[in-house]
């Protein structure tokens, strides 16, 4: 063999090291990764279901808001209703003793 030929397989020999060197690396840290990868899914679902209780939560405080504004407004119509109710009836008692009046 002649010394170019010890070169050229030298260097298919050390390139081929690197090569599988560079690959176990990779191989290790796809490895690694993937036994995050259950970690990291249990973090980000515990995440999620904080976010979907907190807006559940907020569903509610607007549900409820929603709600006592409405009794507020009725609260406030009944007295009204009731004073207009009254007026009604003050009316037709004028109306009554009008008709009494000019008879």
């Amino acid at each position: 063999m002649t010394n170019s030929d010890y070169l050229i397989k030298a260097a298919v020999k050390k390139l081929s090291e690197k090569l599988n060197q560079a690959l176990i690396e990779k191989v290790e840290e796809a490895s690694s990764a993937a036994q995050e990868v259950p970690t990291l899914l249990k973090k980000e679902f515990e995440i999620l279901i904080d976010e979907i209780f907190q807006e559940a939560k907020k569903m509610e405080k607007d549900d409820n808001t929603e709600n006592n504004i409405e009794t507020q407004i009725n609260q406030i119509k009944t007295p009204l209703q009731k004073c207009d109710q009254k007026v009604k009836e003050i009316n037709l008692q004028l109306e009554k003793l009008n008709k009494k009046l000019k008879n």
